[in-house]
């Protein structure tokens, strides 16, 4: 099980970096609540909203900004499962300017229809 998932999370990271939003949505559940460095700061709910965030991020990365999982941890039960993750995550001067800046991810998952999907993402960067 640790495999599916940490295939699942690989496979979501590298649509990200080539802006495939169909896979970036496709291992996740229909009430999707996710946690997001930007606002809303009570959350993204649901697939279409979570759909709506990652456009503005595919223009950020292809102007330079990186997304590369650099630690991935998983723990998986029969139904349910979380995985956590530090990235490299930032334009190419930020990451010049702060090279052990790590965005943390953290991912809550479950079996639905025999299959893992996302049901809460989070994503957070540390506060100096």
């Amino acid at each position: 099980m640790d495999t599916e998932i940490r295939e699942l999370v690989e496979r979501w990271a590298a649509a990200i970096r080539t802006g495939d939003l169909e896979t970036v949505v496709a291992d996740h559940a229909d009430d999707i609540v996710m946690f997001d460095v930007p606002p809303p700061q009570d959350g993204v709910r649901g697939i279409a909203a979570y759909r709506e965030t990652w456009p503005p991020f595919f223009e950020f990365l292809a102007s330079g900004g990186s997304f590369d999982i650099l630690e991935l941890q998983v723990t998986a039960g029969t139904d349910v499962a979380y995985a956590f993750a530090l990235l490299r995550c930032g334009s190419a001067e930020e990451r010049e300017r702060r090279p052990d800046q790590r965005l943390r991810l953290t991912l809550g998952l479950r079996r639905e229809g025999g299959r893992w999907v996302v049901a809460h993402e989070h994503h957070s960067f540390p506060v100096d």
